[in-house]
């Protein structure tokens, strides 16, 4: 290969750089807290929830026990997990059941002024049911709620990053 062949492809491939560059691509990146601590008040003792949204604030800010030491105090007013039947045969056999996963919080200042007002994150998903496997089953169901949970923690940590002390 020439010289010149060689110098067309690098300047080919740094063009293609640069064009990558410029059209605003970028790894998505958690988003940034404006406050250096947050206490969580109303969960549930040893809440999945709560051990999740601990954990993942704990990448960035300090997370207190006490309210009135903390910046910010994100308060869990409804914290439930459901599963219903959606759908089943003549025999009253389950064939597809609904899980819901239902969050209800709001985040204010140890004073009271109001960051996030009153906000509700509801998830659902349907999954179909066989009793033929049953233990599949189940462990497909909590592999749901943990997903579910994993984007209701991803959503209050936006809402927390737009919240401003």
């Amino acid at each position: 290969m020439s010289d010149t062949a060689r110098a067309g492809r690098r300047v080919l491939l740094l063009l293609a750089a640069g064009l990558l560059g410029g059209c605003g691509f970028a790894l998505r990146r958690p988003p940034t807290l404006a406050f250096q601590s947050i206490a969580l008040t109303g969960f549930a003792p040893r809440s999945p929830l709560a051990e999740d949204l601990r954990r993942e604030l704990l990448k960035q800010v300090r997370v207190l026990d006490n309210p009135a030491q903390a910046q910010v105090v994100l308060q869990a007013l409804d914290d439930t997990r459901e599963r219903s039947v959606v759908a089943s045969t003549a025999a009253a056999q389950v064939r597809e059941v609904r899980l819901r996963l239902k969050f209800n919080f709001r985040a204010q200042t140890p004073s009271g002024r109001e960051l996030i007002p009153r906000a509700e994150l509801l998830l659902a998903r349907d999954v179909s049911y066989s009793e033929t496997q049953a233990l599949a089953k189940e462990a497909e169901e909590a592999e749901l709620f943990r997903e579910m949970q994993a984007d209701v923690v991803a959503q209050v940590m936006r809402r927390l990053a737009a919240a401003r002390v």
